[in-house]
């Protein structure tokens, strides 16, 4: 079942009844309700909103990720359950002690989805994907190589071309680097809720170890998922609505990425639904169960 992503721009006050979201607007003196066991995710991204200590609970008790932004809009705290699944400290047991072989097998196959995804968004933009698919085939265990390095400088030279002429991917870079942050760190938010509803621990990367990082896990499994942010941006700048300032609607169409089509092996289904499938089969890598996690494809 899809989860729905809400988000909250304007002042707002948010409590619980009868197993209901309760939103009271005080600018339009509006009251809507939305069902708890709905809801994936809720964006919070206004300094004048109140939550009630039992909402939150509520949420966290169904799973729901909170994400709370800055004054520029930006994502800057999540908030997950502790647990929601029945399997949890066995689970955490496996990951804990998944071998280093494992752990470069895992990441191979994590890189090399990335750069075919990567391949699939030039080829629509009407790039040559060779050189892409060369290197899918060409990443080893760990990706000794490096090849996630090269393809992503060899991709964003091409990918925004047509309309920008010199565009470098940089977190605090010109625009639409804003977009890309934004739409990454919601996507970070609703991967690391799938994490955890498979029973993982979203802190223990397969790859990423930085020390200050709560959520090196998240950062790897969502390497494959950034190439369906990457194309809500280019079909913004394609639009030819581009702007230094993120716009109501740009924000919208970057939250809707939950519900866009991807392929699953041989299933197309919402991205969310799909990410299911993605942590439940890490899962199983960790257990021993299977040796391939199951990533999205645009085709």
């Amino acid at each position: 079942m899809i989860k729905r992503i809400l988000y909250f721009g304007n002042p707002a006050y948010l409590k619980v009844k009868d197993n209901q979201l309760v939103i009271d607007l005080p600018e339009t003196k509006e009251t809507k309700t939305a069902a708890i066991e709905d809801i994936g995710v809720i964006v919070l991204d206004h300094p004048q909103i109140t939550i009630t200590h039992g909402t939150i609970a509520r949420l966290l008790d169904n799973n729901t990720a909170l994400i709370t932004c800055d004054e520029k809009h930006l994502p800057t705290g999540y908030l997950l359950p502790l647990e929601s699944h029945s399997l949890q400290s066995e689970r955490f047991r496996h990951q804990i002690e998944a071998s280093e072989a494992l752990k470069k097998q895992l990441w191979q196959q994590t890189i090399q989805a990335k750069i075919k995804n990567q391949a699939e968004l030039l080829n629509q933009a009407g790039y040559s994907p060779k050189k892409m698919q060369q290197w899918v085939a060409e990443v080893k265990s760990g990706d000794e190589g490096n090849h996630e390095a090269v393809a992503a400088a060899h991709y964003w030279q091409r990918l925004f071309k047509s309309q920008i002429e010199f565009f470098y991917r940089d977190r605090y870079g010109e625009a639409p680097n804003h977009l890309l942050n934004y739409g990454y760190a919601i996507l970070r938010g609703i991967v690391a809720r799938g994490l955890v509803g498979s029973g993982l621990l979203p802190t223990l990367g397969i790859h990423h170890r930085n020390k200050y990082n709560a959520y090196c896990l998240a950062d790897d499994i969502m390497e494959p998922y950034r190439p369906f942010v990457d194309k809500i941006v280019y079909d913004i700048v394609a639009s030819g609505n581009l702007s230094d300032d993120m716009t109501r609607e740009q924000r919208a169409l970057l939250l809707g990425m939950s519900v866009l089509d991807v392929k699953m092996e041989k299933k197309r289904s919402p991205l969310m639904v799909g990410l299911q499938s993605t942590t439940a089969s890490l899962a199983k890598c960790f257990t021993g169960e299977s040796r391939k996690i199951i990533y999205p494809t645009f085709t």
